[in-house]
């Protein structure tokens, strides 16, 4: 089930680039969900009923799309006292770690009078998008809600699929309420998106779409891109444990486990030098996947992208992971701390044998919404500068203009913008009158 291969194996190359080149069915999907937007688009209302019939075998009528302030209300008194408190915990420890990231605009004034600057101001309308069904996500509705209302965005409409029966899972509206949302639609997949990138009539049309999905959700959201902007596309979960021969198996193994129970397409993998903490993993895996809820989903995530990397070294072993750029990554090595400065690339690190991945998944602080396939070479997690805009401004003096007329019709002249360089100079010369 989970193999142990070696660095010093010819053939290790091979297994590395296994794992490296994520896999995809964007491509078997794409035309379909091009169908579905294109639905969505042309048909709005009618096209969310329809699919929402066909593939959630739920039957709404048209005022039943948004859910009522009444259903939102009763979800607080439906929910258990502890899940409430647990939420609300959750919620708390997000806002503080989120509160860091909140950006100030900014001005400068220089000594010949010019003036410049930039404006930081939230998007008017954000989407959320949360998966849905018959397993609710509430920490997902922290994640991507905490960070959009610190950024003070005006309007945040969430989409997610209904239950069976038509409802909403009442965690979900309860994390949605307890960030101030009241905004919620009962429609999933890639006809959401649709919805939240072109606007029906009930829905209504936003400027960034935020959260995760799966295929037919991530291919929707590629395919509105420009419509909208996007967050990211998530793809299959990931981890990579770098661990030495001190660490402790059955906390590397449950790790792995933990995981692997998403999909048949997550990866897990163990890098280390130690052949001993190997095997031991490898035998504490055998072990513990027998008491597991979702051991066939293991099992499979394990045989198709479980992997124990035998290296070198530990600088091999941080050389790897920086190759494979997880999405998390846990450092169970001796002193962890003092090898953070050289992981470069994974979109979150998990420093010591305390801290597993479920930590941040369900609110010590930091964002779980974290770049996957490998883009975390160039991709960060969801935070507050996801939910704002930049706009930069430039009042010059009649000074500056002078001091700085050479050299800009210089550069406007060498790239043949004589139009542009012509600005300049009728500048020059009505104050030269």
């Amino acid at each position: 089930m989970l193999r142990i291969s070696s660095t010093n194996d010819p053939t290790s190359e091979k297994v590395i680039e296994r794992l490296i080149d994520r896999v995809s069915d964007e491509c078997a999907v794409e035309p379909r969900v091009r169908e579905i937007l294109e639905a969505v688009r042309e048909k709005g209302d009618e096209a969310l009923l329809a699919f929402t019939k066909k593939f959630d075998g739920v039957s709404l009528l048209p005022g039943q799309l948004r859910v009522a302030e009444v259903e939102i209300e009763k979800a607080s008194r439906a929910i258990e006292p502890e899940i409430k408190a647990a939420i609300e915990e959750a919620k708390s420890r997000i806002e503080a770690f989120h509160k860091h990231e909140v950006q100030e605009s900014w001005q400068v004034k220089q000594e010949d009078g010019t003036l410049f600057g930039k404006l930081v101001r939230p998007l008017a309308t954000v989407g959320i998008y949360v998966p849905g069904g018959e397993t609710p996500y509430p920490s997902t509705v922290l994640m991507n809600a905490v960070p959009a209302v610190l950024a003070g965005v005006e309007r945040t409409i969430m989409a997610t699929p209904p239950k069976k029966d038509g409802s909403v899972d009442p965690t979900v509206l309860f994390a949605a309420a307890t960030c101030g949302g009241n905004e919620i639609y009962r429609v999933g997949g890639a006809q959401a998106i649709g919805a939240l990138a072109f606007g029906t009539a009930t829905i209504p049309k936003v400027d960034k779409i935020v959260g995760p999905g799966n295929v037919y959700v991530n291919v929707a959201k590629r395919l509105v891109f420009g419509e909208v902007a996007i967050d990211s596309l998530a793809g299959p979960s990931e981890i990579v444990v770098l661990a030495d021969g001190d660490a402790n198996p059955a906390f590397i193994a449950a790790d792995l486990l933990s995981q692997a129970e998403h999909d048949a397409l997550a990866t897990a993998i163990l890098v280390t030098p130690s052949l001993g903490l190997a095997e031991a993993v490898k035998a504490q895996v055998d072990k513990q996947i027998g008491g597991l809820s979702r051991k066939e989903a293991i099992a499979a995530s394990l045989n198709n992208r479980g992997e124990i990397i035998v290296v070198e070294d530990l600088d091999e072993g941080i050389d790897l992971a920086n190759r494979i750029a997880p999405e998390h990554l846990e450092v169970m090595v001796d002193n962890s701390i003092d090898v953070l400065p050289r992981l470069r690339n994974a979109g979150m690190i998990l420093l010591g044998e305390y801290s597993p991945v479920p930590l941040c998944d369900y609110g010590t602080g930091p964002n779980h919404v974290l770049p996957t396939g490998g883009t975390a070479r160039f991709s960060s997690p969801l935070s507050v500068s996801d939910f704002v805009k930049h706009t930069n401004y430039l009042a010059a003096s009649k000074d500056t203009l002078e001091t700085l007329a050479d050299q800009i019709e210089t550069l406007a002249n060498a790239e043949a913008f004589t139009a542009h360089a012509a600005t300049i100079k009728v500048r020059r010369e009505a104050a030269n009158e």
